[in-house]
């Protein structure tokens, strides 16, 4: 039986202007010029400007964080009011300054670092194609394989998927045979390698475009061809018994192939896919003493427009108000309200990232002045977040993908974060520490015979870290270090 009541129910809500500020603390430095261009763009009431620097009190926003559960819906309706007093402000005046930043950063960190213009790999294939004396038919069918390679070089669909792509969005019958034919010929392009099917065929056509009478390429070509997962597992002993090889001749041949490029389609393109790191903060030592500053491009120079402040006044003064003047003050209004609100943003998201970052420099204070990871303490997201009375998606928005240059090298925020061991003699210590000590025994160990989990753990409980073997299979790999047997030379 269907009935009708009235609920009283509690909710919870983010505001739009907390949902904005949470999207920009999770920006970083690299980005955030961007998201400030697409602002601009949306919004003809925000204006980029150039105002002399003079500094802001310091808590602004002391107790606004927006992931706490206790906010206030009223604040959202207050927000609905408008004062266009709100709006006016001295063109003299900036109000991005901190304590932490008095100077901003140099001007040579204002200059564009220029990229270098190249062709990228699938024009460079293009070009080579070009080149080709072809028919119109066996260079559609080119260009539709070059086309479907992925990023790493390779052609990873089936002949028969090409030959149905060319039927049906070129109106080309082609036979798989001369699809067959077309990939040899791509396959004879730079960098060699390009068009392969698998790792072993990428292999060998590099191995076959080198001398293939030479002894040492013509083993290589076997080991590619029969017994590749031999090797890639690092069985070299079983490789020596079933080539009749010697070491010196298995060293040799293992040489050649490790010199191959097992994914040519990267040659092109490791400069463009670099990540530009740009540091979000900047800590110096100052005879002891650690300053620190805020890049000053998370401090962008942004106002409200004063021609839209006074078209405001002008529709507000007027004596007659039609539908289309109500529009007009509306959507005036409704413009006038979003620059506001991003330009408090900015400001908020400019503040919460020095606050939470000065904390995790107090917190890690002897790191900072010395740059040794055994001087790391332990430290979780909840330590910060209490230190700095905000919640911990706030710490952890402000530490993904952040980082901070300092005397001894640039860090991303989340390396500063780890849990704690406990020793023999009852200290407590960072997981980073027992890493930095695993890495080095791993460095310097003989190569012919890698050092096993089983030892690793030795060492380290005679170091005074107790902990199982299973941890420190869990360190070795999230240092990406693979097994003994794979760390292996001869």
């Amino acid at each position: 039986m269907l009935k009708q009541n009235l609920q009283q129910k509690l909710l919870q809500k983010l505001s739009p202007q907390q949902i904005q500020f949470i999207k920009l603390l999770q920006v970083p430095t690299v980005s955030l010029d961007t998201r400030i261009k697409e602002e601009l763009e949306e919004n003809p009431a925000l204006e980029d400007m150039s105002l002399t620097n003079i500094s802001e009190p310091e808590e602004q926003y002391p107790d606004r964080d927006p992931d706490e559960d206790n906010f206030n819906a009223d604040e959202a309706g207050e927000m609905d009011e408008f004062n266009i007093d709100d709006y006016l402000q001295d063109d003299s005046i900036n109000d991005y300054g901190s304590r932490y930043d008095q100077n901003g950063d140099d001007e040579d960190d204002r200059k564009e670092i220029p990229i270098a213009v190249q062709s990228s790999f699938f024009e460079n294939l293009q070009l080579q194609l070009d080149l080709l004396p072809l028919s119109d038919k066996d260079f559609s069918i080119g260009k539709q394989i070059i086309g479907s390679l992925d990023d790493d070089g390779y052609l990873r669909r089936p002949i028969m998927s090409l030959t149905d792509d060319l039927a049906f969005s070129q109106n080309v019958m082609a036979e798989d045979e001369e699809v067959e034919d077309m990939l040899k010929v791509i396959q004879g392009f730079d960098p060699a390698g390009v068009g392969a099917r698998s790792l072993q065929e990428c292999l060998l056509i590099q191995l076959r475009r080198k001398d293939i009478n030479d002894p040492i390429i013509k083993k290589a070509i076997l080991v590619v061809e029969e017994y590749l997962e031999e090797f890639t597992r690092k069985h070299y002993d079983k490789l020596e018994k079933s080539l009749s090889m010697s070491s010196e001749e298995l060293r040799a041949v293992v040489g050649e192939i490790l010199k191959l490029n097992p994914k040519p389609g990267d040659s092109n393109e490791v400069s463009t896919k670099q990540m530009q790191v740009i540091p979000d903060f900047h800590i110096k030592n100052n005879d002891g003493v650690l300053v620190l500053t805020l890049n000053s491009k998370n401090a962008p120079e942004l106002k409200v427009s004063r021609s839209y402040q006074e078209m405001f006044q002008h529709y507000d003064k007027a004596a007659q108000k039609d539908k289309k003047l109500k529009e007009a003050v509306q959507f005036v209004k409704q413009k006038l309200d979003s620059a506001k609100w991003f330009i408090d943003a900015i400001k908020q998201r400019q503040q919460t990232l020095l606050k939470t970052m000065n904390a995790i420099m107090q917190y890690q204070y002897d790191f900072f002045l010395t740059g040794d990871d055994k001087n790391l303490k332990p430290m979780i997201l909840k330590d910060i977040a209490d230190r700095i009375g905000m919640d911990i998606s706030t710490v952890s928005r402000v530490a993904n993908s952040k980082y901070v240059q300092t005397e001894h090298g640039t860090y991303l925020l989340k390396s500063f974060f780890s849990e704690a061991i406990q020793t023999e003699s009852g200290e407590e210590v960072s997981n980073k520490e027992v890493k930095k000590i695993l890495e080095e025994h791993i460095g310097k160990e003989d190569k012919r015979h890698p050092l096993a989990d089983e030892k690793l753990t030795e060492i380290l409980k005679e170091a005074g870290y107790n902990i199982a073997r299973r941890t420190v299979a869990k360190y070795r790999e999230q240092m990406n270090i693979p097994v003994a047997r794979l760390r292996k030379e001869l």
